[in-house]
Order: C-alpha cells, then sequence, then structure tokens
C-alpha cells in the first residue's frame, strides 16, 4: 500500500467531511494524497510562527483547534474560529501567498494532514474546477465573520452567548458539540466578553432550567428556553 492509499484509508471519513475538496473522486484524492503527510500536535500547543502557514497547508483529522488574534496593546484575546475535523488553514495564504498574523492553539490532541503550498497550488492549476470550492468556502468563512462583527457590534452579551450556544446545538441529540466542555474564557473568547461575565450568565440560564453546568459541561435542559430568551433580549433592543 502506497502512503496515499494508507492516507485515504485512515482518513476516509475525514476527507469525505472536508467541504474544501468536495466531489473528489478516489483516483483523484489519491494523486492529492501523495504530497500530504500527517502530523500530531499536543493539546495545549501554540502555534505563534505565522512564516509557518505560508509554507504548508493543513485538514484537520482529529480534535479543535481555535484561530485567535490578540491586541497588541491591552493584550485582549479574541477567538476567530474554532476549527474541527474537516475544517482547513491557512486559506489566505494559499490565495494570496502573504504572511496571515493570526495565532493557532489546540484545544485536544491534534491530528493534521499536512501538504507544501506550492505542491497545493500546483495542483489547482493542473485541477482548476475546483477552484469553484475554494470561493465558496471563501464565501462561506466571510459570512461568518460578518456575522460575528454584526454580533459584537449590535448585541450584548448575553444575546451573543445564547447564539453561540443554540447555534453549536446537534439537532439528533438535542445537546451540545464543538464547545460543549469549553472552560468559561475558551467562550468569553468566542463572543468577545470575560470569564467573569460569561459565568454570571451561564448561572442565570441555569437558575431557569435551561441548562446544567458540571465541571467545564454544558448540558442543555430545555431548548425552548433558550429560544425563549433569545427572543426577549431581542425585543429589548427594539
Amino acid at each position: 500500500m502506497t502512503s496515499a492509499e494508507h492516507l485515504y484509508s485512515k482518513y476516509s471519513s475525514t476527507l469525505s467531511s472536508c467541504d474544501l475538496f468536495s466531489n473528489l473522486k478516489k483516483e483523484e484524492w489519491l494523486d492529492l494524497l501523495a504530497h500530504f503527510h500527517e502530523e500530531k500536535w499536543s493539546k495545549e500547543t501554540c502555534i505563534i510562527n505565522h512564516q509557518k502557514f505560508l509554507f504548508h497547508f493543513y485538514i484537520i483529522a482529529s480534535g479543535r483547534i481555535k484561530m485567535y488574534n490578540v491586541d497588541e496593546i491591552s493584550q485582549k484575546e479574541h477567538t476567530l474560529f474554532l476549527l474541527k475535523k474537516g475544517d482547513v488553514f491557512d486559506l489566505l495564504c494559499l490565495l494570496d501567498g502573504i504572511k496571515h498574523k493570526v495565532y493557532y492553539e489546540c484545544l485536544d490532541n491534534i491530528k493534521v494532514l499536512a501538504i507544501p503550498m506550492d505542491k497545493l497550488r500546483a495542483w489547482l492549476n493542473n485541477n482548476p474546477i475546483y477552484y469553484k470550492n475554494f470561493l465558496s468556502y471563501s464565501g462561506k468563512i466571510m459570512r461568518t465573520l460578518e456575522e460575528n462583527v454584526s454580533q459584537l457590534i449590535f448585541a450584548n452579551i448575553s444575546t451573543r452567548l445564547l447564539k453561540l450556544l443554540l447555534d453549536n446545538i446537534d439537532k439528533k441529540s438535542n445537546q451540545l458539540q464543538l464547545i460543549n466542555d469549553l472552560p468559561n474564557k475558551e467562550l468569553a473568547f468566542l463572543i468577545g466578553s470575560t470569564r467573569a461575565v460569561v459565568n454570571r450568565h451561564l448561572q442565570e440560564l441555569k437558575k431557569n432550567g435551561s441548562i446544567s453546568l458540571q465541571r467545564n459541561q454544558v448540558e442543555i435542559k430545555d431548548t425552548s428556553l433558550l429560544l425563549k430568551e433569545l427572543e426577549k433580549q431581542v425585543k429589548n433592543r427594539i
């Protein structure tokens, strides 16, 4: 078995969940995977070397990575994206070849598939039909950033937290995914707040019976109560 075949066999579920490369046939994947290799990063690994992402492109195979920025003066931190299995980075470096001043931190033990940027650009040049996937993916990222900026400007902390919770509820299990075990500090970084403020709002949601809290675990008890509270917050803004 070649290295490409090994990666395809081992990470087929990851590859099928990657929107950026949707509709690739097995033969096309094998051609592309010939340039990939595996990397493992430990939990709490921080990647602050911006040069690193000029030369390699990554697909997350398992675990969560936060993409964040820090204000140089206040040292305040804000999480731009919470990346999971099937997500990729750094798309901006791939598209424009310019150093991207963001940071990454592993929230779990991570496995990624890495490919040199020049190999991926060469593959795209030979397979231009897949540029449409990259345009669509870029559009999705821009819409997400647009919504996040609007929330930071126009919505209060309570509204932002409610939307964060509701947006991350799995429709099948009716429970939180991706953020369910994050400490309050990390939740605060996602909505532009502080740990103490987030804790206060979570305690209020616990009191009204919509969630339960146990050791950095948030469990949804009643989605309808969360929706009603969000409606009330929106009405109060009018």
